[in-house]
């Protein structure tokens, strides 16, 4: 009689280990599910991220990467943001910025100057020109349009004829700035050369048509949606003999 009920004492103990072992793995599995670290967080895409911060590599791009990388500054299979968001992007040492007036290196030494040696001092040092600097952007297309200026001076009338927020800023004049999609507003005794940014806060793609207005010294820009990658564009410079890029 003993015999018999030890026998079945062991065999309701080790049904219960049976039983109990499969939710051993599940146990450990949902452990290191739970530390996974999400590499391409929400956020990176929400305002004010979206158009403040990098974001990793292997990430779709947001609105400041794909603007950094329209303009050359970064090339796509560079290092991103770490995970607490510090950010260990190598930049382009040699973005396309660099081939646009003023900052075109064309006519300018290779290699960076002292900024404690006198102008004269470094063009009398620098080597001799190889002719092979890229050409600013001038020498490499025809201007889309021209207007005549007075005293140096440009007048924009900025259209939004697209359906969303386009950001747009002068470059070194005023900080970025919202215009409503189907709004326009003016920009008034701009400084030539001049460069001005677009950039649609749908990440949609935008077109930029310039065009020489009635009035002496003002340009009529409108910007609307395309869906041709080769027609998106980004920047518009005026330079001081009046001519207009679209880059």
């Amino acid at each position: 009689m003993n015999i018999h009920k030890c026998t079945q004492l062991i065999g309701t103990v080790c049904g219960g280990l049976l039983i109990s072992l499969p939710a051993i793995p599940q146990l450990v599995m949902a452990q290191a599910t739970t530390t996974k670290v999400n590499p391409c967080p929400k956020i990176f895409y929400e305002e004010p991220h979206n158009n403040r911060v990098l974001v990793p590599a292997g990430c779709p791009p947001n609105a400041l990467t794909q603007q950094f990388m329209r303009q050359g500054l970064i090339t796509p299979n560079q290092s991103g943001l770490s995970v607490g968001g510090e950010s260990s992007r190598v930049l382009n040492p040699n973005p396309g910025i660099f081939n646009e007036s003023p900052y075109n290196l064309s006519q300018r030494n290779s290699q960076p100057v002292s900024a404690t040696i006198p102008q004269e001092q470094a063009v009398e040092t620098r080597p001799p020109d190889s002719g092979l600097q890229p050409p600013a952007p001038e020498q490499r297309q025809e201007p889309s349009t021209r207007i005549a200026l007075a005293d140096g001076k440009a007048n924009i009338m900025l259209i939004n004829d697209t359906g969303a927020d386009v950001t747009y800023q002068v470059i070194g004049d005023t900080a970025p700035r919202v215009l409503a999609g189907k709004s326009s507003t003016n920009l008034t005794g701009l400084s030539t050369p001049v460069t001005v940014t677009f950039q649609r806060e749908d990440r949609g793609l935008l077109m930029v048509t310039p065009k020489a207005a009635e009035e002496a010294g003002t340009l009529e820009v409108t910007l609307t949606e395309t869906t041709d990658v080769s027609q998106d564009k980004n920047a518009m410079r005026i330079q001081a003999n009046g001519s207009v890029f679209l880059n």
